[in-house]
């Protein structure tokens, strides 16, 4: 069983930037994926970005973050970051890290919650104007 534990979350200014983190422990296998979500106040969960670590190292990012959140990864510590820069009060939400071991089919999968097997709690990043 994965465990995925996000921190990193807090107030900040319009403009300001955040580096979330996720931290994965349990049994991973070496090829599998991570990706952040975030639901905000009155919408449904959306994805933001993906990472992949296997044989081909792959990212993939929402059209709404690319250019402002950059995905990375750890491998020594199973642990994926989302650094969030020029935020706006519209990224105000619940961040939440998922991860997936399922294999690799095309990057379509990636912003499907069920393509992924496990979910921390969540994060709240609140952005003030």
């Amino acid at each position: 069983q994965v465990q995925l534990v996000e921190s990193g979350g807090g107030l900040v200014q319009a403009g300001g930037s955040l580096r979330l983190s996720c931290s994965a422990s349990g049994r991973i296998g070496s090829t599998y994926a991570m990706g952040w979500f975030r639901q905000t106040p009155g919408k449904e969960r959306e994805f933001l970005a993906a990472i992949s670590r296997g044989s081909a190292s792959r990212t993939y990012y929402a059209n709404s973050v690319k250019g402002r959140f950059v995905i990375s990864e750890d491998n020594t510590k199973s642990t994926a970051y989302l650094q969030m820069n020029g935020l706006k009060p519209e990224d105000t939400g619940v961040y939440y890290c998922a991860l997936s071991e399922r294999p690799y089919v095309s990057s379509a999968d990636y912003p499907r919650e069920d393509y992924y097997d496990s979910w921390g709690q969540g994060t709240q990043v609140t952005v003030s104007s």
